[in-house]
């Protein structure tokens, strides 16, 4: 097993059960990423009671609440230790090459061989930045999502933030709030309100089995796996952080930034047609929740149901921006990450740099994959999804390590 996450310590836990000896193979500490490339008042998007992992769950006394990044690592390490989950630490992984009836894993502490590899490395590994980037003025700082920690590292003044998934929006919210002007650049993204009919959003997509959707079950599950993660925010007053909110506090939204050219930044002009999808998708979904509530009779119960406004754009959003003129003094790149897959040398990568799976089950027999978007099912990278995916995958690799010693 290549990572020591949620994903990897439930497979370990998975892989136990079935009393197959294995490793976790970890280049830092257990949760490494948690710890070390997360922004400091980052909350986990999911209730407390919506943290379930293989024979372990939340126990506290608020499970409402949203984790914050000490929390989480606390939460994994605490696993990992009832567990007793058999991680190597500080272990960096240089190669993985397949070799005769199994694998070779080099690392800068060792060389390890084996049947079997499980890559559960996850999907953030690098910050992943449009090659407009390049063109940004000198006199522009920028920083990723992935090395933002807080507003103070930030210059004073104007700060342009561009993508508008849950991480654009929360850090539009806290850079904004701190007395930096900020606008907002917004592409394609998805719209839910953090509480609908009284209940949590996640509550609703697990009680209607929405997350327990399956990779084969959809029509198109390389759209499926694209979809960007909802502008949701975990916070104590369980707000709703959509462009709405932003907008409320002074924020101001522009298009998809689509070039830079002489200083100055370009924008889509397709900003009000993606805020119209995101509010008519957000509404379908609320719509099916109404009629799950309606089918089990359960409409005098709940609370009634009840519509977000309409996502308010100005009539003619700014398709420029002089880069130039010192209003703008940092550009925070929030367009999302990619996988690593440098050290990989086994040919299971497309032409794109993602590895070529079914439901985790790699084409290069005895590989795995663990973690990722929509892998099994539409929770699969949620801290919720994992048990099932190693389940599932776990019983794969049985087979297999089964027809291997006959």
């Amino acid at each position: 097993m290549i990572g020591a996450g949620h994903a990897g310590l439930a497979m370990s836990r998975c892989l136990t059960e079935r009393s197959i000896d294995h490793v976790v193979i970890e280049r830092g500490e257990v949760a490494n990423s948690w710890r070390t490339e997360r922004w400091d008042s980052l909350r986990l998007l999911t209730p407390n009671w919506q943290s379930r992992l293989p024979g372990f769950g939340y126990d506290g006394d608020n499970p409402d609440g949203y984790r914050t990044m000490p929390e989480i690592i606390d939460f994994l390490a605490r696993y990992a230790s009832v567990i007793s989950a058999p991680v190597e630490t500080n272990t960096r992984v240089t190669s993985l090459s397949a070799a005769d009836k199994g694998f070779v894993v080099a690392t800068d502490r060792g060389t390890w061989r084996c049947r079997t590899v499980v890559l559960a490395t996850g999907a953030c590994n690098v910050a992943r930045v449009p090659a407009v980037a390049a063109a940004v003025p000198s006199g522009i700082a920028t920083v990723t999502s992935m090395e933002y920690r807080n507003p103070s590292q930030l210059d004073e003044g104007g700060v342009l933030v561009v993508g508008a998934s849950a991480t654009g929006t929360q850090l539009a919210d806290e850079i904004h709030r701190s007395g930096r002007p900020v606008t907002l650049s917004v592409g394609e993204h998805v719209r839910a309100p953090r509480v609908y009919r009284g209940k949590d959003i996640q509550w609703w997509m697990d009680v209607t089995r929405l997350h327990d959707e399956r990779y084969d079950e959809v029509d198109d599950i390389d759209r499926a796996r694209r979809v960007p993660s909802a502008q949701l925010a975990g916070s104590t007053e369980r707000k709703t952080l959509d462009l709405n909110a932003l907008t409320s506090i002074g924020v101001k939204l522009v298009g998809r930034i689509a070039g830079i050219a002489e200083g100055k930044a370009q924008f889509s002009g397709s900003l009000h047609n993606n805020c119209a999808m995101a509010d008519l998708k957000m509404n379908r979904l609320l719509g099916t929740i109404d009629e799950w509530v309606t089918s089990k009779g359960l409409d005098g119960q709940i609370e009634a149901p009840h519509r977000p406004l309409p996502t308010e754009v100005e009539k003619a959003p700014p398709l420029g921006m002089d880069l130039k003129n010192g209003r703008i003094r940092t550009i925070l790149w929030a367009t999302g990450y990619r996988p690593d897959y440098s050290w990989l040398q086994v040919p299971v990568l497309d032409r794109k740099g993602q590895v070529r799976h079914d439901g985790g089950v790699t084409d290069y027999p005895g590989l795995y994959l663990m973690g990722m978007q929509f892998l099994r099912r539409r929770k699969s990278a949620l801290i919720d999804g994992a048990g099932d995916d190693a389940r599932d995958l776990s019983d794969h690799l049985a087979c297999y390590l089964k027809q291997m010693s006959t």
